[in-house]
């Protein structure tokens, strides 16, 4: 293997190393339990103390000091009713029990589709403490591709599905990476999504989904270069959330982000065995 091969292999097995750390994270994605819709009434919820509900715009949780729930900013107990209000799609880590400190399950509120719900995070899942890394392919130079980005004058919005059918999503779709794979004469065009500093991140499917990969996974670049080119490095291609849990609300590729080849590079579904 040449020098230039080597940095590239090296660079690639720290990419891995720091992935695999940022997914084992206490109450990362690894440790999700449980997806509930909030009622309008006060109601007890699976995996968790208190009653729930919300009015549609706030939510509201009724616990008393016994129950043993604090908050998780400042770890003050909930003894009465507090609440909180958030906009679509965002999240907030709101309160935690259980466990030696008290912070073994850490329930996350979320609006998603404008409709409030929380997410059970129990660092003692077994995704989490049996998880060793994710399993990938082989490290393959020939799926680093040089492509070329072409802006849109204006993001679009593009309806798409999410991992839960029971909320859409939304694209906002920047412009297109343009390129052409190893043996396949025809241009591939995949929309982007523009992320922070001007990366860009390409939501896809493949010939591999279903048989060696999930359903779908994304791959990011970096800042275009002056002259629109970009590095679509397959290698580094990610699943989303939903692969390692039932209860992520991931956003799915739009209609044309399909390709027909088959992606052998990036990570494999966690869920399968060799």
């Amino acid at each position: 293997m040449d020098t230039t091969a080597t940095a590239q292999l090296e660079r690639w097995q720290r990419f891995r190393t720091n992935r695999n750390k940022a997914l084992a994270t206490r109450h990362g994605w690894l440790t999700l339990t449980s997806f509930q819709w909030l009622e309008s009434r006060p109601t007890a919820v699976d995996l968790a103390p208190g009653l729930w509900s919300t009015d549609g715009t706030t939510a509201a949780l009724t616990a008393a000091a016994q129950d043993g729930l604090t908050l998780v900013e400042t770890g003050e107990p909930v003894d009465g009713t507090i609440t909180a209000a958030l906009a679509n799609e965002e999240s907030l880590m709101w309160v935690q029990f259980g466990g030696a400190d008290g912070q073994q399950v850490v329930v996350e509120l979320a609006m998603r589709a404008d409709r409030y719900a929380i997410r059970t995070r129990d660092s003692g899942s077994p995704v989490l403490t049996e998880f060793d890394g994710v399993p990938t392919f082989d490290y393959n130079p020939d799926l680093v591709i040089e492509a070329a980005y072409e802006a849109y004058p204006e993001p679009v919005a593009v309806p798409i599905g999410t991992a839960n059918p029971l909320v859409d999503g939304v694209h906002y779709s920047v412009g297109e990476v343009v390129f052409r794979l190893p043996g396949i004469d025809h241009e591939f065009h995949l929309q982007a999504e523009e992320e922070k500093l001007g990366a860009l991140t390409v939501t896809f499917h493949d010939e591999t989904n279903g048989d060696s990969t999930d359903d779908w996974r994304k791959v990011s670049t970096a800042r275009p270069r002056p002259d629109g080119s970009v590095v679509l490095d397959f290698n580094r291609a990610i699943n989303y959330p939903s692969a390692f849990s039932p209860f992520g609300t991931c956003p799915m590729p739009v209609k044309n982000n399909s390709m027909d080849y088959r992606i052998e590079a990036g990570e494999k579904d966690p869920m399968l065995t060799d």
